[in-house]
């Protein structure tokens, strides 16, 4: 499983987590509606659109983009497909933001001149995920976030262990459902608390085989 595909379920069933990354959240932010949005007769496809309700009093669109690989085209890519979708809603939206998403700096393109206008504007915001600090020092979401960035087998398993039994003491069933069922596979089963208090059970902790790509192996109980 590719763990941008992580975020994006992240997104779907927490749709507020993404303005945790924004200095100013709109006012209605707890309302946005996370989509995916295919751009009518083109090849675009934009993963991660955050929709403004009905009755927001700013009709500000947010675009995310989660990346762990280096793509040289990344920036023409993002700023096509928003532009192109803010020019088929013309009339829906009065403002809209960009959050890219990145593994380490060492991911971003590596010229960024032609965009840098628009990379500099205040509308857009980079996130860095290892340089945002311990998984444990950040609310569940974030937390999730951070540990599909792990690197070691032992940070993952504490990781791991660590945002269940939290989860569990706020009673968020679905970040203990991604935990358990989304591994990122690359090593044994480890046992941990099962967070409904009953029998250990085995999980398979978050950790890449390889930058971009990971496995997807089965949680056993």
């Amino acid at each position: 499983m590719r763990r941008d595909t992580i975020f994006y379920k992240l997104f779907k069933q927490f749709p507020g987590l993404l303005f945790e990354l924004v200095d100013e959240p709109p006012a209605e932010a707890e309302n946005y509606q996370f989509e995916s949005v295919e751009v009518k007769e083109t090849a675009f496809r934009i993963d991660g659109v955050f929709l403004p309700p009905p009755n927001a009093v700013s009709k500000t669109v947010f675009f995310a983009e989660v990346q762990f690989q280096k793509d040289e085209d990344l920036y023409h890519r993002f700023f096509s497909e928003l532009f192109l979708f803010l020019y088929r809603h013309s009339i829906r939206y009065d403002d809209w933001f960009g959050v890219i998403i990145f593994g380490s700096r060492s991911l971003e393109p590596s010229s960024s001149s032609i965009h840098r206008a628009l990379l500099e504007s205040g509308q857009v915001r980079r996130v860095y995920l290892d340089e945002l600090g311990d998984l444990r020092q950040q609310p569940l979401g974030l937390g999730l976030m951070l540990l599909t960035n792990v690197t070691s087998e032992t940070e993952a398993v504490e990781g791991a262990r660590f945002l269940l039994e939290q989860a569990r003491q706020q009673s968020e069933q679905a970040i203990i459902d991604l935990v358990r069922q989304r591994g990122l596979g690359g090593f044994p089963h480890e046992r941990l608390p099962n967070p409904k208090g009953d029998d250990d059970y085995r999980l398979q902790v978050f950790y890449p085989k390889s930058r971009g790509d990971c496995s997807d192996v089965g949680t056993e109980f």
